[in-house]
C-alpha cells in the first residue's frame, strides 16, 4: 500500500520503514515481519511454534552473520554451515518455504553471483536450495539469475 516510506539509518545502514499509522519500524526482522502479516502471509512466518522458532533462528542468523562486510573466512564458514543444514532439507525451515528462504537468499545473491563453477559444486546442497528459490514465484525481481551448471563438464568416460 502506498505512504510505506523506505530508508538506513545509522552508520550501517540499518532499514526503516516509515508507515503512516504509528512509529517506524527499524531492523531487516521487524518490516519483514511486519510486511508478511501486512500482505496476509503469516504461513511464511512458520505454522507450529518450534517453526516460528526456526524461521526466527534463521532470520538473526541473516542479520547476524550475512549482513556487513564479511571477510572471505566468514563466507566460508556461512556456506559451510548452510551446506551442512541443507543437506537433508529442501528449505531452510526444513520442507516449508518461509520468509527465512527469502532473506537469505537476498543476503547471499551478491555472494553467489561471484562463486566458481567449483565453489558451487564445493557447497552443492546450498546451490541447489538457491537455484530453487532463485526460482520461485515473485522472489528474485530485480536480482540477476546465478547460473548453476547441471552436468560436468568433464567425465571420466572416454
Amino acid at each position: 500500500p502506498g505512504g510505506n516510506k523506505y530508508g538506513g539509518q545509522g552508520e550501517r545502514k540499518v532499514p526503516v520503514l516509515q508507515t503512516n499509522n504509528g512509529p517506524g519500524l527499524t531492523g531487516l526482522m521487524t518490516i519483514a515481519a511486519h510486511l508478511v502479516r501486512q500482505a496476509r502471509k503469516e504461513q511464511l512466518l512458520g505454522s507450529s511454534a518450534e517453526e516460528k522458532a526456526v524461521v526466527q533462528q534463521w532470520l538473526e542468523y541473516r542479520v547476524t552473520r550475512i549482513n556487513g562486510g564479511s571477510s572471505k573466512e566468514d563466507t566460508r564458514t556461512v556456506l559451510k554451515d548452510l551446506n551442512m543444514h541443507l543437506e537433508d532439507k529442501v528449505y531452510l525451515a526444513g520442507n516449508v518455504f518461509t520468509l527465512a528462504d527469502i532473506l537469505m537468499y537476498y543476503g547471499l545473491h551478491h555472494i553467489m553471483v561471484d562463486l566458481t563453477v567449483q565453489e558451487k559444486e564445493k557447497y552443492l546442497n546450498v546451490s541447489r536450495w538457491f537455484n530453487h528459490i532463485q526460482h520461485y514465484p515473485g522472489v528474485r525481481q530485480h536480482l540477476s539469475n546465478v547460473v548453476f551448471i547441471k552436468n560436468r563438464l568433464y567425465t571420466n568416460a572416454h
